[in-house]
């Protein structure tokens, strides 16, 4: 995705490791080059094809909704359609089966896609849908964020901490040597608060 992103500014880098000439040239030291497009790991990317895809959007009719940035939305006589992207993650919804092959036909012509078919897990969240609707949970993440902790057997408790720990007060040594893991871990039981059970 970030491979379409086009540049705005001019942007040089060095030559990456592992680059030869043509047989017969050689290069100046200190060369560098001048980027045409966007690549993975400039700072640009991910903004440059998040302008480009949303510019994509925007000349097929779709508007930008005003609660999330992320989602666009267009409605003509009742044929209504909704594409909501995360980076390179696409979600297309409608009422008519027409409009997502047409709006697939669409992007298809301006950018390499694969169609993912029926949309059944999107960002850590599962999707089913039913005669009585769709549902979304994370049961997959949350037994994978078990496992990955070392928590998958646990028992749960009342308390957020275990109950035989003995606290000290004014203790020179520090809770944790690295909170990184202790950060990862709250953020990713944060992004559980998206569903419930």
């Amino acid at each position: 995705a970030f491979l379409n992103g086009d540049l705005d500014e001019e942007i040089y880098m060095t030559l990456p490791p592992g680059y030869t000439p043509k047989e017969g040239t050689v290069l100046p030291p200190n060369l560098v080059c001048k980027l045409k497009k966007s690549l993975y790991g400039l700072k640009q990317a991910s903004r440059q094809w998040f302008l480009k895809f949303s510019h994509t959007l925007l000349n097929l009719g779709f508007q930008n909704s005003h609660a999330d940035h992320t989602l666009f939305i267009k409605n003509v006589d009742g044929r209504y359609v909704a594409v909501n992207h995360y980076v390179d993650d696409i979600i297309i919804a409608s009422n008519t089966d027409e409009e997502v092959e047409k709006l697939k036909s669409d992007l298809q012509h301006a950018f390499k896609l694969r169609d993912l078919g029926t949309l059944k897990y999107f960002l850590g969240l599962e999707i089913a849908r039913s005669s009585k609707g769709i549902s979304v949970c994370q049961r997959k993440y949350t037994l994978e964020l078990l496992d990955e902790t070392g928590l998958l057997a646990c028992k749960p408790y009342n308390i957020p901490m275990d109950p035989s720990i003995k606290l000290k007060q004014d203790s020179d040594e520090p809770v944790l040597e690295d909170i990184t893991p202790y950060r990862r871990l709250v953020g990713k039981m944060m992004y559980l608060t998206i569903t419930r059970p």
